[in-house]
């Protein structure tokens, strides 16, 4: 029986607008360039490199508050520069859409921190000026300080927020896909007509936490509505990605729990009355490459050598909100009483089976889960691994910008192109478009679409 022909992986390379992001100290390292993330060249340089590559996206990550204090107050994190200094990624969307043709630009938007009314006006906009390459990964909020910093008392209840987030979305559904009629902008010289002022529709909304009257103000751009990403892993999250997602960004650490969340979600969404293949899902991972297995071994270590291990543990503490800063970094995972911890570090005790595991193992681990090493052709292997467990792409970490996707671009990608794991020329096409090939617009069965022709009057539907 012969073996059917590699499917492309997709590709987006893992991003914030800030020096730490997710394997903190790195930047410490003479060749990274991390700290130039206030330079606008930095990131359309990086954006051509990835077009250069065939990358599907540039997806940038978010926050909009400092993590929970780690020994008793922030200090540690500006320190290390742990996602602060943090910029908004969205103004970096337009310059990049203009200085590349075919890259995707994904960035992470919290419920929290924008009505829907004017953020729908936003990503409309930035999507007519791409062309339709625009997607948004919709987050919640975990962080007690970003909640303070918009006016709230404290942290939303797990639950709350995703019911504020269903009503968000909803509001934004309404504005992108019912609120102009396909035909309403005509811009006809001959009769002065620019647009057709009854198929341009209010949307009336009054919800628990909004009252918009709309219109959108925004005619319908390339995608209406732009690509969906959502990265929740709660039962909450799964199934609000399993309505909403078109992209679920995942953080499995083994095959295994690829396999069982990814057909979870699937499932969930056929139970929706979307089909499984709606769904596209990126799994977070990190490459160290090289010629021979022993050069990428010693490449690794070497990177090893730069992680701030403390500033690790300070990143997982802060965002769990469980302050295990006063322990010393080779404390024993079995000697911290706390629940939380113990709920978050459990499976340390799997890998480490020579020792009592410590805290610098947990660290280590945040640094280097789902790290691949080796030549192009064992990354390519272990590529197809995480195919065949149910990931459709590869969210790319890096531990340099730029030079952690330069050399994938230079010397992984090649070789996933001569077996089929990665695209050679781009689709034509919006975003939604290239990753599903599909047409430019939600499928009807995505709940947003049925607010198409909602609001007209009774008698013109």
């Amino acid at each position: 029986m012969s073996t059917p022909p590699a499917r492309p992986l997709h590709f987006a390379a893992f991003v914030m607008n800030t020096t730490g992001h997710i394997i903190q100290g790195t930047w410490r390292r003479p060749s990274a360039r991390q700290t130039d993330f206030n330079d606008l060249e930095h990131w359309v340089g990086l954006a051509k490199t990835l077009e250069r590559g065939k990358f599907d996206a540039i997806f940038f990550a978010d926050v909009v508050g400092l993590y929970a204090p780690y020994r008793g107050d922030e200090r540690r994190y500006f320190e290390a520069g742990l996602q602060v200094p943090s910029n908004d990624p969205s103004v970096l969307a337009s310059a990049i859409a203009y200085a590349t043709e075919h890259l995707g630009i994904a960035y992470t938007a919290s419920i929290l921190q924008e009505h829907p009314f004017n953020f729908a006006r936003r990503v409309s906009t930035l999507d007519h000026a791409s062309k339709g390459r625009v997607a948004w990964n919709i987050v919640t909020n975990y962080l007690p300080n970003a909640s303070r910093n918009f006016g709230l008392e404290g942290l939303t209840k797990h639950d709350e927020r995703y019911a504020w987030a269903d009503e968000y979305v909803d509001v934004t559904y309404k504005l992108w896909e019912g609120s102009w009629e396909e035909d309403a902008l005509v811009q006809d010289r001959e009769s002065g007509i620019h647009a057709h002022y009854d198929k341009v529709h209010r949307i009336n909304h009054e919800g628990p936490r909004y009252k918009v009257e709309g219109p959108h103000l925004v005619s319908p751009s390339p995608q209406r509505t732009p690509l969906l990403f959502q990265a929740g892993a709660s039962e909450a999250g799964r199934s609000f990605a399993a309505r909403n997602a078109e992209a679920v960004f995942i953080q499995a650490p083994t095959l295994e729990v690829a396999a069982r969340d990814t057909g979870d979600i699937r499932s969930r969404a056929v139970a929706e009355g979307r089909r499984a293949d709606d769904l596209k899902f990126f799994q977070g991972l990190y490459v160290v490459p090289a010629s021979t297995e022993e050069e990428a071994r010693r490449k690794a270590a070497e990177l090893d050598e730069w992680i701030d291990y403390d500033a690790q543990l300070s990143h997982m503490s802060g965002a769990v909100g469980v302050d295990f800063g006063h322990d010393d970094l080779d404390t024993p995972v079995g000697e911290i009483r706390t629940e939380g911890v113990q709920s978050i570090v459990g499976w340390i005790h799997d890998l480490v089976t020579d020792r009592p595991a410590t805290l610098r193992d947990v660290a280590h681990f945040t640094a280097t889960n789902n790290r691949i090493v080796g030549t192009p052709e064992q990354i390519a292997d272990r590529l197809a691994a995480w195919q065949a467990a149910g990931v459709d792409g590869v969210n790319l970490v890096n531990a340099e910008i730029p030079g952690s996707y330069e050399e994938f671009v230079d010397h992984v990608i090649p070789t996933l192109q001569a077996r089929g794991l990665a695209q050679t020329e781009y689709r034509e096409g919006t975003l939604r478009e290239k990753l599903f090939g599909r047409g430019d617009r939600l499928p009807d069965r995505h709940p947003a679409t049925r607010y198409r022709g909602a609001f007209a009057p009774v008698g013109a539907r």
